[in-house]
């Protein structure tokens, strides 16, 4: 038993919250002492799980005696002003992702974290305990698929049909790009696991297919600060389908989740250079995941120092490259991450010059 525990208070306890309560628990690592959520009966319910005390407001809910840090497992809407307050008070953060909505956001999160010194964990995945992941950069890292030359990824789902009048999701100052911000953001947080932060962004977006303001599909081709180069297409309005292609000069690798009873597929297909097509071959996955992985990372940050992985600035490069699309979707012109995070968008990028701010 851990002696140790991290005393903590969590805002949004229903949804995705009571995963991330359940995975609080699961970690073995935080005491859950006080809860809140606007819906009182998930509020009620959430206490007597948790044998936590319901606060009546978020307010209260930071004022709570001896907690440490404070999980926010709300709207990305809300973000910015939950995690600014408790910053503000001297308390850590875990916050879910996508980090925030806009640009101004980003710089007031950094600016606050920076002048309180606390803590900011984001709740990505941390790739670096996903099997998957972890097996897809051991066969990039070994020199398999020889020169890395280009990648591709897809997120794709049907939720944009969903979007009824009102819904934060349809609101493009809520959720920009869409698709690209919603489920985007996880899709470029796994990209730069495996080739760095992203440097530079062209998009073109449609608004056309559903009756929302926000994009129904985004097409985006990313330069990454490592000279990577890829395409990350979003769309709220199709099927199902979650795909990653790594193209090499020796072999391609292949990502497909679109599996539901069999789980990830993985395969890589070797160049024979005989013009014919080559085959697929299954790729086996080593070793085990563990889904407590960032909360672990985040308690140990708080408890050693050092960022949290994934950081503040992990999920901060996320939502940029979002930014950075939609910029370019609405100009016609690349943009580079630091000009999104300066406020000087839209000037050309030159290879040279493909570093990252954060």
């Amino acid at each position: 038993m851990i002696k140790d525990k991290l005393k903590v208070a969590q805002i949004g306890v229903g949804g995705f919250g009571w995963t991330r309560r359940s995975l609080l628990r699961q970690s073995g690592l935080f005491d859950l002492a006080a809860v809140y959520d606007h819906n009182e009966e998930t509020l009620g319910r959430a206490a007597s799980e948790e044998n936590a005390t319901a606060a009546g407001s978020y307010e209260e809910l930071l004022a709570f005696p001896g907690i440490e840090a404070v999980v926010i497992s709300t709207g990305a809407k809300f973000h910015a002003g939950q995690i600014i307050a408790a910053a503000e008070r001297g308390l850590h953060v875990f916050v879910e992702k996508p980090l925030c909505s806009t640009v101004d956001e980003v710089r007031e999160i950094l600016r606050v974290q920076e002048i309180s010194g606390v803590t900011i964990g984001v709740g990505h995945v941390d790739h670096a305990t996903d099997a998957i992941s972890r097996t897809i950069r051991a066969v990039i890292d070994s020199g398999d698929l020889g020169t890395v030359t280009a990648i591709e990824k897809t997120t794709a789902h049907s939720g944009g049909h969903q979007i009824k009048p009102g819904d934060w999701r349809g609101d493009p100052e809520k959720n920009p790009g869409g698709m690209l911000f919603q489920c985007g953001v996880h899709a470029l947080h796994e990209l730069m696991f495996y080739f760095g932060p992203v440097a530079e962004v062209s998009a073109m977006m449609r608004y056309d297919v559903l009756p929302t303001r926000t994009a129904d599909a985004a097409t985006c081709l990313l330069r990454f600060s490592s000279g990577m180069i890829g395409t990350l297409n979003a769309y709220h309005t199709t099927p199902y389908r979650h795909t990653l292609s790594i193209f090499g000069s020796q072999a391609n690798l292949y990502r497909d989740d679109r599996y539901f009873d069999e789980g990830t597929r993985l395969h890589t297909q070797r160049m024979n250079l005989t013009n014919s097509k080559e085959d697929l071959v299954a790729l086996p996955v080593s070793g085990e995941d563990d889904p407590c992985g960032n909360l672990r990372n985040f308690y140990k940050a708080v408890r050693e120092g050092g960022p949290a992985s994934p950081s503040l600035r992990d999920g901060a490069q996320a939502v940029l490259a979002v930014f950075a699309a939609e910029e370019s979707a609405k100009t016609g012109r690349s943009v580079k991450i630091g000009d999104v995070l300066s406020g000087t968008v839209g000037k050309p990028v030159s290879p040279s010059n493909c570093r990252s701010p954060i």
